[in-house]
């Protein structure tokens, strides 16, 4: 009773969290979704073969060589459900164990901006930072990603999972082993986060300062324990990566490949075809689910565009970020992090269609908090104001968000 009254706060936002996300998640969350394909991956697995064991449900986004059927979205979330795949199989319901997870990702939030509370990076008081993150669960696009189960939102309710994680083991480079090992899962979840390592290297290298400062004193040479920190990281990532590269090259030839130019007969494979995964061809339209796209009136109906609503309509607190009271020393690193995580689904051949919101925005979601949290900006009525704003918006695309599938 003693530990339950002293973590009262952090209980409450994980039961109050799932509870919430259970009731928007309504019937659905008793049944599979209409993309289990990281079931089919376990179910696999599980029958000792990379291949699919049972033909797919659908067409949609499945990859195929030859006559064997591949999922080609990282594995990272099917070796989490081998367990549950194991005892329930094909019944075993991917809608519940997002929204676990889902809830799971507000304490984890919650965890990382007390962290940094602690160590002085930030200056939010715990209230403050259980508002954070309450706002990120509800006001933004993660509130209608996280309840419908799904391939595509399930993998990115994941990836926050596994950047909480990674956050909690790599600020200061405090627990390089588990942060290497947090990272790999992200990025075998979420390829776009793999680009997210820049953040445990500039604190490797800041040593806790400043990054400048850590630059300079790493040009000394004269500092071993930086580069046993990268080592060790390096060490705790190899065996998921490891284990995701062997299953490219086994399935699709590369390492590299996980196989979403292998799609059957899917509305992108001539845009693939002839322009790749990823290209400034598709700068514009990204840029343009980002940050332009509005919702419109449709029959006198607020509707939204199936590629998605600017970010600046879902979670207008970002504009915030553009004016900060403050540049701690976290400020560079973690807009590097962004940018490197940002950049891949900006030049990618999907903007994540279909979708309330820009959904590829999630993999770099945690780190614009972290900045919200370190900028200074006194949470007030205009702070307030703002991140309600988002919780409406949201929670409209909750409502009415009728998932992934058409």
């Amino acid at each position: 009773m003693a530990w339950l009254r002293a973590h009262r706060l952090e209980v409450a936002l994980l039961a109050g969290s799932f509870a919430l996300l259970a009731l928007f998640s309504g019937p659905r969350f008793y049944r599979q979704s209409h993309a289990p394909h990281f079931i089919y991956q376990a179910d696999a697995w599980l029958h000792g073969q990379l291949h699919l064991h049972a033909s797919p449900p659908d067409a949609n986004d499945w990859a195929r060589v030859g006559n064997r059927w591949y999922v080609s979205f990282p594995p990272g979330p099917a070796l989490l459900m081998l367990p549950g795949v194991a005892l329930f199989g094909f019944e075993y319901v991917d809608v519940s164990f997002t929204v676990l997870f889902a809830a799971l990702n507000v304490l984890l939030l919650f965890l990382v901006l007390e962290r940094l509370r602690r160590s002085g990076d930030s200056a939010r008081s715990r209230g403050e930072n259980a508002g954070l993150a309450l706002l990120f669960a509800f006001g933004t696009v993660a509130f209608s990603c996280s309840i419908r189960g799904e391939v595509w939102f399930t993998a990115e309710v994941l990836g926050v999972t596994g950047t909480c994680l990674y956050l909690l083991a790599a600020h200061q480079a405090a627990h390089p082993l588990l942060a290497g090992a947090a990272w790999s899962f992200a990025a075998v979840t979420r390829t776009p986060l793999a680009f997210s390592a820049i953040f445990f290297v500039a604190e490797a290298i800041a040593g806790g300062g400043t990054l400048a400062g850590g630059a300079r004193h790493l040009a000394t040479w004269r500092d071993p324990a930086r580069f046993r920190k990268v080592a060790l990281f390096a060490l705790g990532a190899v065996p998921l990566v490891a284990f995701a590269a062997w299953t490219n090259w086994a399935r699709f030839g590369s390492p590299a490949d996980f196989g979403h130019a292998h799609f059957w007969n899917n509305r992108v494979n001539a845009d693939i075809a002839r322009h790749g995964l990823f290209s400034l061809h598709y700068l514009e339209r990204q840029l343009h689910a980002a940050f332009t796209r509005l919702p419109y009136l449709e029959q006198g109906r607020l509707a939204y565009h199936p590629d998605g609503m600017s970010l600046l309509v879902t979670t207008p607190l970002f504009t915030l970020l553009l004016w900060p009271r403050a540049k701690p020393r976290l400020h560079l690193p973690l807009w590097l992090t962004i940018a490197a995580t940002a950049l891949p689904g900006f030049l990618y051949q999907n903007t994540g269609y279909v979708q309330f919101g820009y959904r590829f925005s999630l993999d770099y979601t945690p780190y614009l908090f972290l900045l919200l949290a370190v900028g200074g900006r006194q949470m007030g009525p205009w702070f307030w104001a703002l991140g309600l704003w988002g919780v409406a918006v949201n929670t409209w695309g909750a409502l009415v968000f009728k998932g992934g599938v058409n």
